[in-house]
Protein backbone atom coordinates (compact mmCIF):
# COMPACT_ATOMS: atom_id res chain seq x y z
CA UNK A 1 0.00 0.00 0.00
CA UNK A 2 1.33 3.44 -0.96
CA UNK A 3 2.16 5.78 1.91
CA UNK A 4 -0.30 8.56 2.69
CA UNK A 5 0.52 11.59 0.55
CA UNK A 6 2.73 9.62 -1.84
CA UNK A 7 2.39 10.23 -5.57
CA UNK A 8 3.73 7.35 -7.66
CA UNK A 9 2.77 5.45 -10.80
CA UNK A 10 0.30 3.47 -8.69
CA UNK A 11 -1.80 6.62 -8.21
CA UNK A 12 -2.28 7.15 -11.98
CA UNK A 13 -5.72 5.72 -12.77
CA UNK A 14 -6.79 4.77 -16.29
CA UNK A 15 -10.55 4.73 -16.89
CA UNK A 16 -11.36 2.22 -19.62
CA UNK A 17 -14.07 2.57 -22.26
CA UNK A 18 -17.06 4.59 -21.07
CA UNK A 19 -16.14 4.41 -17.38
CA UNK A 20 -14.98 8.04 -17.46
CA UNK A 21 -18.42 9.17 -18.64
CA UNK A 22 -20.11 7.41 -15.73
CA UNK A 23 -17.56 8.83 -13.27
CA UNK A 24 -17.96 12.43 -14.52
CA UNK A 25 -21.30 12.60 -16.40
CA UNK A 26 -21.69 16.38 -16.03
CA UNK A 27 -18.65 16.91 -18.26
CA UNK A 28 -20.65 15.36 -21.12
CA UNK A 29 -24.30 16.28 -20.50
CA UNK A 30 -24.06 19.38 -18.29
CA UNK A 31 -25.73 17.96 -15.16
CA UNK A 32 -27.30 14.87 -13.67
CA UNK A 33 -30.58 16.67 -13.02
CA UNK A 34 -33.51 17.41 -15.29
CA UNK A 35 -31.44 19.29 -17.91
CA UNK A 36 -28.92 16.47 -18.25
CA UNK A 37 -31.69 13.88 -18.47
CA UNK A 38 -33.28 15.64 -21.42
CA UNK A 39 -29.86 16.16 -22.99
CA UNK A 40 -29.78 12.37 -23.52
CA UNK A 41 -32.79 12.68 -25.81
CA UNK A 42 -31.24 15.63 -27.66
CA UNK A 43 -28.04 13.66 -28.32
CA UNK A 44 -29.96 10.81 -29.96
CA UNK A 45 -32.29 13.14 -31.88
CA UNK A 46 -29.33 15.24 -33.08
CA UNK A 47 -27.94 12.13 -34.81
CA UNK A 48 -31.23 11.79 -36.69
CA UNK A 49 -31.19 15.51 -37.53
CA UNK A 50 -27.67 15.09 -38.94
CA UNK A 51 -29.12 12.44 -41.27
CA UNK A 52 -31.75 15.03 -42.29
CA UNK A 53 -29.04 17.66 -42.90
CA UNK A 54 -27.27 15.12 -45.13
CA UNK A 55 -30.51 14.64 -47.08
CA UNK A 56 -31.43 11.13 -45.91
CA UNK A 57 -34.05 11.57 -43.18
CA UNK A 58 -37.58 12.95 -43.51
CA UNK A 59 -39.20 11.94 -40.23
CA UNK A 60 -38.25 11.40 -36.60
CA UNK A 61 -40.59 9.85 -34.01
CA UNK A 62 -39.83 10.34 -30.30
CA UNK A 63 -41.90 8.34 -27.80
CA UNK A 64 -41.94 8.67 -24.01
CA UNK A 65 -42.85 5.09 -23.07
CA UNK A 66 -44.90 3.97 -20.08
CA UNK A 67 -41.96 1.92 -18.76
CA UNK A 68 -39.81 5.05 -18.29
CA UNK A 69 -37.77 4.66 -21.46
CA UNK A 70 -37.60 6.91 -24.53
CA UNK A 71 -37.60 5.66 -28.12
CA UNK A 72 -36.15 7.70 -31.00
CA UNK A 73 -36.89 6.35 -34.48
CA UNK A 74 -35.78 7.81 -37.81
CA UNK A 75 -35.89 6.87 -41.49
CA UNK A 76 -32.25 7.74 -42.21
CA UNK A 77 -29.65 5.40 -43.66
CA UNK A 78 -29.33 3.31 -40.49
CA UNK A 79 -26.08 3.02 -38.49
CA UNK A 80 -23.77 0.64 -40.41
CA UNK A 81 -23.81 -2.97 -39.18
CA UNK A 82 -20.86 -4.34 -41.15
CA UNK A 83 -17.62 -5.22 -39.35
CA UNK A 84 -15.26 -2.39 -38.49
CA UNK A 85 -11.95 -3.02 -40.32
CA UNK A 86 -9.63 -2.53 -37.33
CA UNK A 87 -11.77 -3.24 -34.24
CA UNK A 88 -13.43 -6.33 -35.81
CA UNK A 89 -16.78 -5.42 -34.22
CA UNK A 90 -20.06 -4.38 -35.86
CA UNK A 91 -19.83 -0.65 -36.68
CA UNK A 92 -23.01 0.06 -34.68
CA UNK A 93 -21.37 -1.49 -31.58
CA UNK A 94 -18.29 0.67 -32.08
CA UNK A 95 -20.45 3.82 -32.33
CA UNK A 96 -22.30 2.93 -29.12
CA UNK A 97 -19.40 1.75 -26.98
CA UNK A 98 -16.44 3.91 -28.01
CA UNK A 99 -15.94 7.62 -27.34
CA UNK A 100 -14.99 9.68 -30.39
CA UNK A 101 -16.26 7.06 -32.82
CA UNK A 102 -18.74 7.97 -35.54
CA UNK A 103 -19.30 9.15 -39.08
CA UNK A 104 -19.02 12.86 -38.24
CA UNK A 105 -15.24 12.89 -38.65
CA UNK A 106 -15.57 11.87 -42.31
CA UNK A 107 -16.63 14.85 -44.45
CA UNK A 108 -17.82 12.49 -47.21
CA UNK A 109 -20.44 11.04 -44.86
CA UNK A 110 -21.57 14.25 -43.12
CA UNK A 111 -20.49 17.59 -44.64
CA UNK A 112 -22.49 19.42 -41.96
CA UNK A 113 -23.50 18.03 -38.59
CA UNK A 114 -24.10 19.00 -34.98
CA UNK A 115 -22.55 15.89 -33.41
CA UNK A 116 -18.93 16.53 -34.26
CA UNK A 117 -17.32 15.18 -31.10
CA UNK A 118 -18.33 11.58 -31.80
CA UNK A 119 -19.42 11.05 -28.19
CA UNK A 120 -23.19 11.68 -28.20
CA UNK A 121 -24.82 8.28 -28.58
CA UNK A 122 -22.03 6.47 -26.68
CA UNK A 123 -22.58 8.85 -23.75
CA UNK A 124 -26.30 8.07 -23.81
CA UNK A 125 -25.39 4.38 -23.76
CA UNK A 126 -22.98 4.85 -20.84
CA UNK A 127 -25.61 6.66 -18.77
CA UNK A 128 -28.46 4.25 -19.53
CA UNK A 129 -29.45 1.31 -17.36
CA UNK A 130 -30.43 -0.39 -20.62
CA UNK A 131 -30.26 0.58 -24.30
CA UNK A 132 -31.56 -1.30 -27.32
CA UNK A 133 -30.66 -0.35 -30.90
CA UNK A 134 -32.55 -1.63 -33.96
CA UNK A 135 -31.16 -0.90 -37.42
CA UNK A 136 -32.94 -1.35 -40.75
CA UNK A 137 -30.49 -1.84 -43.62
CA UNK A 138 -30.32 -3.94 -46.77
CA UNK A 139 -33.85 -5.32 -46.29
CA UNK A 140 -33.11 -6.67 -42.80
CA UNK A 141 -33.59 -5.60 -39.17
CA UNK A 142 -30.64 -5.96 -36.78
CA UNK A 143 -30.83 -5.59 -32.99
CA UNK A 144 -28.38 -5.31 -30.10
CA UNK A 145 -28.71 -4.64 -26.35
CA UNK A 146 -26.38 -2.77 -23.97
CA UNK A 147 -26.32 -1.85 -20.28
CA UNK A 148 -24.36 1.06 -18.77
CA UNK A 149 -22.10 1.18 -21.81
CA UNK A 150 -21.39 -2.54 -21.88
CA UNK A 151 -22.48 -4.84 -24.72
CA UNK A 152 -25.03 -7.39 -23.46
CA UNK A 153 -25.91 -9.29 -26.63
CA UNK A 154 -24.29 -9.87 -29.99
CA UNK A 155 -25.74 -8.00 -32.98
CA UNK A 156 -28.37 -10.29 -34.46
CA UNK A 157 -30.71 -10.26 -37.43
CA UNK A 158 -34.30 -10.34 -36.16
CA UNK A 159 -36.38 -9.98 -39.30
CA UNK A 160 -37.00 -8.43 -42.68
CA UNK A 161 -37.48 -4.70 -43.24
CA UNK A 162 -38.67 -2.20 -45.80
CA UNK A 163 -36.65 0.97 -46.07
CA UNK A 164 -33.83 2.02 -43.76
CA UNK A 165 -33.48 3.71 -40.38
CA UNK A 166 -32.33 3.55 -36.78
CA UNK A 167 -34.42 3.07 -33.62
CA UNK A 168 -32.84 3.61 -30.19
CA UNK A 169 -34.69 2.92 -26.93
CA UNK A 170 -32.96 3.80 -23.67
CA UNK A 171 -33.74 3.69 -19.96
CA UNK A 172 -31.84 6.45 -18.08
CA UNK A 173 -29.81 5.10 -15.18
CA UNK A 174 -31.31 5.96 -11.75
CA UNK A 175 -27.81 5.51 -10.26
CA UNK A 176 -26.75 8.60 -12.27
CA UNK A 177 -29.80 10.88 -12.48
CA UNK A 178 -31.68 12.60 -9.65
CA UNK A 179 -34.85 12.25 -11.76
CA UNK A 180 -35.66 9.86 -14.60
CA UNK A 181 -39.04 11.38 -15.47
CA UNK A 182 -39.14 13.13 -18.85
CA UNK A 183 -41.01 16.42 -19.28
CA UNK A 184 -43.18 16.56 -22.41
CA UNK A 185 -43.10 20.39 -22.49
CA UNK A 186 -39.28 20.54 -22.44
CA UNK A 187 -39.02 18.14 -25.39
CA UNK A 188 -41.85 19.93 -27.20
CA UNK A 189 -39.95 23.25 -27.14
CA UNK A 190 -36.75 21.71 -28.55
CA UNK A 191 -38.54 19.80 -31.32
CA UNK A 192 -40.46 22.91 -32.37
CA UNK A 193 -37.08 24.66 -32.81
CA UNK A 194 -35.66 21.76 -34.83
CA UNK A 195 -38.67 21.76 -37.16
CA UNK A 196 -38.31 25.49 -37.88
CA UNK A 197 -34.59 25.08 -38.51
CA UNK A 198 -35.09 22.13 -40.87
CA UNK A 199 -37.99 22.94 -43.24
CA UNK A 200 -39.51 19.73 -44.56
CA UNK A 201 -38.49 17.54 -41.60
CA UNK A 202 -41.40 16.10 -39.61
CA UNK A 203 -40.89 15.34 -35.91
CA UNK A 204 -43.57 13.49 -33.95
CA UNK A 205 -43.59 13.54 -30.14
CA UNK A 206 -45.70 10.91 -28.36
CA UNK A 207 -46.30 10.47 -24.61
CA UNK A 208 -47.79 7.00 -24.06
CA UNK A 209 -48.39 7.61 -20.36
CA UNK A 210 -50.49 10.75 -20.90
CA UNK A 211 -51.86 9.70 -24.30
CA UNK A 212 -50.54 12.86 -25.97
CA UNK A 213 -49.21 13.29 -29.49
CA UNK A 214 -47.96 16.29 -31.43
CA UNK A 215 -46.36 16.79 -34.84
CA UNK A 216 -43.84 19.50 -35.64
CA UNK A 217 -43.31 20.57 -39.23
CA UNK A 218 -42.41 23.84 -40.90
CA UNK A 219 -42.40 24.85 -44.54
CA UNK A 220 -41.54 28.52 -43.84
CA UNK A 221 -38.39 27.99 -41.78
CA UNK A 222 -36.90 30.97 -39.94
CA UNK A 223 -39.61 33.44 -41.02
CA UNK A 224 -42.22 31.21 -39.38
CA UNK A 225 -39.90 30.76 -36.40
CA UNK A 226 -39.55 34.47 -35.63
CA UNK A 227 -43.31 35.01 -36.07
CA UNK A 228 -43.96 32.12 -33.68
CA UNK A 229 -41.60 33.63 -31.08
CA UNK A 230 -43.48 36.95 -31.35
CA UNK A 231 -46.93 35.33 -31.43
CA UNK A 232 -48.03 36.85 -28.10
CA UNK A 233 -46.48 40.27 -28.78
CA UNK A 234 -47.31 43.22 -31.03
CA UNK A 235 -44.96 42.93 -34.03
CA UNK A 236 -43.83 46.29 -35.52
CA UNK A 237 -43.13 45.07 -39.07
CA UNK A 238 -42.95 42.02 -41.31
CA UNK A 239 -39.91 39.78 -40.63
CA UNK A 240 -36.60 40.80 -42.21
CA UNK A 241 -35.02 37.68 -43.70
CA UNK A 242 -31.80 37.02 -45.55
CA UNK A 243 -29.43 34.15 -46.28
CA UNK A 244 -25.75 34.46 -47.21
CA UNK A 245 -23.10 31.90 -48.15
CA UNK A 246 -19.53 32.83 -47.16
CA UNK A 247 -16.63 30.38 -47.46
CA UNK A 248 -18.71 27.17 -47.00
CA UNK A 249 -20.68 28.77 -44.16
CA UNK A 250 -24.40 29.48 -44.67
CA UNK A 251 -25.66 32.36 -42.53
CA UNK A 252 -29.44 32.63 -42.24
CA UNK A 253 -31.18 35.38 -40.24
CA UNK A 254 -34.76 36.39 -39.45
CA UNK A 255 -35.38 39.64 -37.53
CA UNK A 256 -38.60 41.16 -36.20
CA UNK A 257 -39.04 43.93 -33.65
CA UNK A 258 -42.01 44.06 -31.28
CA UNK A 259 -43.42 46.73 -29.00
CA UNK A 260 -41.87 45.25 -25.82
CA UNK A 261 -38.49 46.20 -24.30
CA UNK A 262 -37.25 42.63 -24.16
CA UNK A 263 -34.33 41.33 -26.25
CA UNK A 264 -34.51 37.78 -27.62
CA UNK A 265 -31.58 36.50 -29.68
CA UNK A 266 -31.60 32.81 -30.55
CA UNK A 267 -28.39 31.47 -32.07
CA UNK A 268 -28.11 28.04 -33.69
CA UNK A 269 -25.17 26.23 -35.28
CA UNK A 270 -26.04 23.15 -37.36
CA UNK A 271 -29.43 23.20 -35.53
CA UNK A 272 -27.72 23.09 -32.08
CA UNK A 273 -29.11 25.80 -29.78
CA UNK A 274 -26.06 27.76 -28.57
CA UNK A 275 -27.79 29.17 -25.50
CA UNK A 276 -24.59 30.89 -24.30
CA UNK A 277 -24.08 32.59 -27.66
CA UNK A 278 -20.59 32.78 -29.10
CA UNK A 279 -18.78 34.42 -32.00
CA UNK A 280 -21.81 34.29 -34.34
CA UNK A 281 -24.00 36.19 -31.87
CA UNK A 282 -21.21 38.72 -31.14
CA UNK A 283 -20.83 39.39 -34.88
CA UNK A 284 -24.56 39.88 -35.26
CA UNK A 285 -24.81 42.37 -32.38
CA UNK A 286 -21.92 44.46 -33.74
CA UNK A 287 -23.42 44.52 -37.24
CA UNK A 288 -26.94 45.42 -36.06
CA UNK A 289 -25.69 48.38 -34.00
CA UNK A 290 -23.55 49.65 -36.88
CA UNK A 291 -26.24 49.25 -39.56
CA UNK A 292 -28.92 51.09 -37.57
CA UNK A 293 -26.54 53.91 -36.56
CA UNK A 294 -25.33 54.31 -40.15
CA UNK A 295 -28.88 54.49 -41.48
CA UNK A 296 -30.02 56.92 -38.76
CA UNK A 297 -27.10 59.27 -39.40
CA UNK A 298 -27.43 59.15 -43.19
CA UNK A 299 -31.12 60.08 -42.90
CA UNK A 300 -30.45 62.75 -40.25
CA UNK A 301 -32.47 60.86 -37.66
CA UNK A 302 -29.57 61.26 -35.23
CA UNK A 303 -27.30 64.25 -34.77
CA UNK A 304 -24.12 63.89 -32.77
CA UNK A 305 -25.02 60.98 -30.51
CA UNK A 306 -24.93 57.28 -31.44
CA UNK A 307 -27.28 54.51 -30.37
CA UNK A 308 -25.73 51.91 -28.09
CA UNK A 309 -26.08 48.13 -28.47
CA UNK A 310 -28.65 47.94 -25.67
CA UNK A 311 -30.70 50.65 -27.40
CA UNK A 312 -30.94 48.90 -30.76
CA UNK A 313 -31.81 45.53 -29.21
CA UNK A 314 -34.86 46.71 -27.25
CA UNK A 315 -37.89 44.77 -28.51
CA UNK A 316 -35.71 42.69 -30.83
CA UNK A 317 -36.45 39.07 -31.71
CA UNK A 318 -33.92 37.38 -33.96
CA UNK A 319 -33.16 33.84 -35.07
CA UNK A 320 -29.58 33.42 -36.31
CA UNK A 321 -28.82 30.02 -37.86
CA UNK A 322 -25.44 28.87 -39.19
CA UNK A 323 -24.67 25.76 -41.21
CA UNK A 324 -20.93 25.19 -41.21
CA UNK A 325 -18.35 22.43 -41.67
CA UNK A 326 -16.10 22.71 -38.61
CA UNK A 327 -17.85 24.31 -35.63
CA UNK A 328 -15.69 24.62 -32.53
CA UNK A 329 -18.06 24.37 -29.58
CA UNK A 330 -16.89 25.22 -26.08
CA UNK A 331 -17.68 22.00 -24.22
CA UNK A 332 -19.50 18.79 -25.15
CA UNK A 333 -22.94 20.29 -24.47
CA UNK A 334 -22.24 22.73 -27.34
CA UNK A 335 -23.80 25.80 -25.71
CA UNK A 336 -21.28 28.32 -27.11
CA UNK A 337 -19.54 28.72 -30.49
CA UNK A 338 -15.84 29.53 -30.43
CA UNK A 339 -14.74 29.86 -34.09
CA UNK A 340 -12.97 33.24 -34.24
CA UNK A 341 -13.43 33.74 -38.00
CA UNK A 342 -17.21 33.46 -37.71
CA UNK A 343 -17.55 36.83 -35.95
CA UNK A 344 -16.20 38.61 -39.04
CA UNK A 345 -18.29 36.49 -41.45
CA UNK A 346 -21.53 37.26 -39.62
CA UNK A 347 -20.64 40.94 -39.04
CA UNK A 348 -19.94 41.46 -42.76
CA UNK A 349 -22.99 39.53 -44.00
CA UNK A 350 -25.48 41.15 -41.59
CA UNK A 351 -24.15 44.71 -42.10
CA UNK A 352 -24.45 44.42 -45.87
CA UNK A 353 -27.85 42.72 -45.84
CA UNK A 354 -29.39 45.14 -43.34
CA UNK A 355 -28.03 48.23 -45.12
CA UNK A 356 -29.59 47.02 -48.38
CA UNK A 357 -32.88 46.17 -46.67
CA UNK A 358 -33.12 49.56 -44.95
CA UNK A 359 -32.57 51.39 -48.25
CA UNK A 360 -35.23 49.31 -49.99
CA UNK A 361 -37.73 49.46 -47.10
CA UNK A 362 -37.52 53.02 -45.65
CA UNK A 363 -40.82 52.77 -43.77
CA UNK A 364 -39.64 49.75 -41.77
CA UNK A 365 -36.17 51.24 -41.29
CA UNK A 366 -37.64 54.45 -39.83
CA UNK A 367 -40.01 52.52 -37.57
CA UNK A 368 -37.13 50.44 -36.17
CA UNK A 369 -34.84 53.45 -35.73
Amino acid sequence: MAEKGSYTAAEIKVLEGLEGVRRRPSMYIGSTGKDGLHHLVYEVVDNSVDEALAGYCKKIIVTINKNGSVTVEDDGRGIPVDTHPTLKLPAVEVALTRLHAGGKFDKKTYAISGGLHGVGVSVVNALSEKLVVDVKRDGKVYSQEYSRGQTKTKLKEIGKAEGTGTTITFWPDPEIFSTTTFDYKVLETRFQEIAFLNPGLKITLIDDEKNKKEEFYSAGGLIEFVKWLNRSKEALHKPIYFKKDIDHTVIEVAIQYNSSYQENIFGFVNTINTVEGGTHVSGFKTALTRAINDYAKNKNLLRDESLLGDDVREGLTVVLSLKMEEPQFEGQTKTKLGNSEIKGFVDSAVTKALSEFFEENPAIARKIT
